[in-house]
C-alpha cells in the first residue's frame, strides 16, 4: 500500500490507535486489518473470504468509509456511523434532551442535523411559565457553544447541520446570524425551501410568515426581498445555504414514515429523526485502465468494488455500537447506507476530458448510473441472503423490490479520506494544481502539489522549472499561454470553471443518487450577488436536494487555499 505524506501524517494524527501515552501503537495496514476484521465480523460463512475482501478494498485504496468507521471499528463500543438527524420539539425537555444526545454522537465521531422550525418564535408566549420564549436563534447558539467544547472522540470538533423554514417567523434572523464571522463556527445553516416559496419569488408575490405553535400568519413579506437577503448573506459569508424540502420528499423512498425534514452537516443525507447513515466513497481515479494507449473506465473494477462496498457497508449497520435505542431501533429498520465517490476530476484527467465540457457531464451521469444499478443489484442480493429492511413494506419497493436498504447512494464531500486515498475531493473539480490545506489538522499546514498533473506534464514534455514556479505561485497554469490550450483546459481549477458546469456536474450525480449529493459552487472573489441568485434558482429548477456556494475569500479561516492567496514562504 503507498501513502502519500499528507495521508500518513493525517493518519498519525487522527486515526492510528494510541496508548495511554500518546505513543502510536498500529501501522495503517494494522488500521485496515483491524477495520476488515470488526466488519467482516457479522458474516455467517466465509468470514475469512470477507475479512481479506474488505481489506485490499481499502489498502488499494479503491473504497474507503466514513472516518468514525476507520477511527472506532474493533474497538470498545466503536460507534461507526457519520451523520445523524435528532428531533427538536417546542419544549425545553426536548431541547436539552437532544443537546445531551449531541453531545454524545460529537463525542463519538458523529455529525448532527437539525430543524429547529417546530420552535416558537423569539417573543412568543410560554405559557407554563408567563414569561416569553428565546426563539429558535437562542437554542442554535446554546448547541454552538456545546459543540465549541466536545471534541469528536476526542480527534475534531463536531459539525452541525441546523435548518429553520422558510416561513417561520424568526427566517430573517437566522438568515443574517452569521454576519459576524466568529459566530455559529460549528453550524452549517441552510434554509428550508419549499416548492411555493421559490414561485412566489418567480411571481414576485406575498410570502407568509406562519407561527408554528397557533398556526397564525405573524407577519406577511414580499417573497423577493426574502430571496434578496438570503442570497446577500451567501455571497458574503457562504451560509445559508438552501435544502430544497419538497424535491427531497419527492423521491423520499419510504413515503409510509411521513416527511423528512432535515439532513446530516453537509446535506448528502435526508434522514428521519434519529436515523443515522453510514458512508463510503469509491476512488473513481483507481477505476481505469490501459487498452493499447488509451485509458478508460474500468467497468469490471468498478462493478466488484460496488458489490463488496455494499456488503461492507450493510455490515457496518450490523456491528456498529448506537448511543441511543432509538438510534438502533430507526436505523436498523431502514438500513439506509450511502456509497458515493471521490477521485471524479483526476478520472477526468486521466481520461483526457475537461471537467468544464459536454463529454464529462454525460461520463458523470453514466458512471453514477451504473453504480446505483449495481447499487440496488447488491442490495437485492443481499435481501435474499438477509432479509428485506424492516420498513420495506412501507417504502416506494414494496411490493415488487426486495431490497436490503432504503437508499444505497449518497455523494459526501470525502474530506478526510481523500487526503488518505491522494485523490480529488469528491465530485469537486480540482481546487488548484498546487494549494496549501490549513486547519484540517489543528495549526498544521499541508502542501499539495497534484500527482496526477505533473505525471501528465512530465509525459506531455511540459513539466518545466517555469511551469513548476508558475503553478507553486499562482496554482493554475492558465496564464501560461506557451502550452497547449486543450492541455490548459484539462488542467482548469474549480474557480476558472464557469458555475453552470458545477451545477451539472451536480445535477448529473443528483440523478443517479437515492440520497443527496454534496457539493459546494466555488466562485471567485469578484462574483456578483446576481449570479449568487441564478445559481440558487437554477439549483432549484435543476431539481438539487440542496445547494451551497462559496465565494473565495469570504471566510477569514479558509480550508483549502491557492498558492498565491497565502504570500508566506513556504508556499
Amino acid at each position: 500500500m503507498k501513502l502519500s505524506e499528507n495521508a500518513k501524517q493525517l493518519l498519525n494524527v487522527r486515526y492510528l490507535l494510541k496508548n495511554t501515552e500518546g505513543k502510536i501503537v498500529e501501522s495503517p495496514e494494522e488500521l485496515f486489518w483491524r477495520v476488515a476484521k470488526h466488519v467482516a465480523s457479522v458474516e455467517k460463512e466465509d468470514k475469512k473470504k470477507w475479512q481479506n475482501e474488505f481489506y485490499v478494498l481499502m489498502t488499494n485504496l479503491h473504497f474507503l468509509p466514513n472516518s468514525p468507521t476507520l477511527m472506532n471499528a474493533g474497538l470498545p463500543n466503536g460507534q461507526l456511523s457519520a451523520c445523524f438527524v435528532l428531533p427538536v420539539e417546542d419544549s425545553l425537555d426536548s431541547i436539552f434532551t437532544t443537546l445531551k444526545n449531541m453531545a454524545m454522537i460529537h463525542q463519538s465521531g458523529g455529525g448532527t442535523g437539525y430543524n429547529f422550525s417546530q420552535l416558537r418564535p423569539h417573543g412568543d408566549m410560554v405559557s407554563s411559565s408567563g414569561g416569553v420564549s428565546s426563539g429558535p436563534m437562542a437554542f442554535i447558539k446554546i448547541y454552538d457553544t456545546a459543540t465549541e467544547h466536545v471534541r469528536q472522540g476526542g480527534k475534531r470538533r463536531g459539525a452541525n447541520m441546523g435548518i429553520l423554514n422558510v416561513d417561520h417567523p424568526d427566517i430573517e434572523e437566522f438568515i443574517l446570524s452569521k454576519s459576524e464571522s466568529s459566530t455559529l463556527q460549528n453550524f452549517n445553516l441552510s434554509v428550508g425551501i419549499t416548492d411555493d416559496f421559490m414561485k412566489a419569488v418567480q411571481n414576485g408575490t406575498d410570502w407568509k410568515l406562519v407561527n408554528p405553535r397557533t398556526k397564525k400568519v405573524a407577519k406577511i413579506i414580499k417573497a423577493n426581498k426574502l430571496w434578496d437577503r438570503v442570497v446577500a448573506q451567501a455571497w458574503a459569508t457562504g451560509d445559508p445555504g438552501l435544502i430544497f424540502l419538497d424535491t427531497i420528499n419527492k423521491s423520499n423512498p419510504l413515503p409510509g414514515l411521513g416527511n423528512i425534514q432535515s439532513t446530516n452537516p453537509c446535506g448528502e443525507v435526508p434522514l428521519f429523526e434519529y436515523e443515522s447513515c453510514n458512508l463510503g466513497s469509491i476512488n473513481l481515479s483507481k477505476m481505469v485502465k490501459l487498452d493499447g494507449d488509451r485509458v478508460e473506465v474500468d467497468w469490471k473494477v468498478l462493478e466488484n468494488t460496488v458489490g463488496v462496498a455494499v456488503r461492507f457497508l450493510d455490515n457496518v449497520i450490523s456491528v456498529n455500537h448506537y448511543l441511543l435505542s432509538q438510534i438502533e431501533q430507526e436505523t436498523k429498520s431502514n438500513r439506509k447506507i450511502g456509497l458515493g465517490i471521490m477521485g471524479w476530476a483526476e478520472m477526468l484527467v486521466l481520461l483526457d476530458l475537461p471537467y468544464a465540457s459536454e463529454e464529462a457531464i454525460l461520463l458523470g451521469e453514466k458512471v453514477m448510473k451504473f453504480i446505483q444499478e449495481k447499487s440496488y443489484g447488491a442490495s437485492a442480493e443481499l435481501a435474499k441472503e438477509r432479509g428485506r429492511f424492516p420498513n420495506w413494506d412501507k417504502s416506494v419497493f414494496s411490493p415488487d423490490k426486495p431490497m436490503r436498504n432504503a437508499t444505497c447512494n449518497s455523494i459526501a464531500p470525502t474530506g478526510s479520506i481523500s487526503v488518505i486515498a491522494d485523490t480529488s475531493y469528491s465530485i469537486e473539480p480540482l481546487y488548484a494544481l498546487a494549494y496549501k490545506r490549513v486547519g484540517i489538522l489543528e495549526n498544521q499546514t499541508q502542501m499539495e502539489v497534484n500527482p496526477i498533473f505533473t505525471g501528465k506534464m512530465q509525459e506531455l514534455g511540459l513539466w518545466t522549472d517555469e511551469v513548476k514556479e508558475e503553478v507553486l505561485a499562482t496554482g493554475s497554469i492558465q496564464q501560461l499561454k506557451h502550452i497547449p490550450k486543450d492541455v490548459r483546459s484539462l488542467f482548469e481549477t474549480s474557480l476558472e470553471i464557469p458555475w453552470e458546469y458545477h451545477l451539472q456536474h451536480q445535477r448529473a450525480f443528483q440523478k443517479y443518487t437515492d440520497n443527496a449529493v454534496s457539493k459546494t459552487i466555488n466562485l471567485s472573489k469578484n462574483t456578483s450577488k446576481a449570479i449568487v441568485s441564478d445559481i440558487y434558482m437554477t439549483a432549484w429548477k435543476y431539481g438539487l436536494k440542496g445547494i451551497t456556494i462559496y465565494r473565495d475569500g469570504s471566510k477569514a479561516n479558509q480550508v483549502l487555499q491557492a498558492c498565491h492567496l497565502n504570500k508566506s514562504a513556504n508556499c
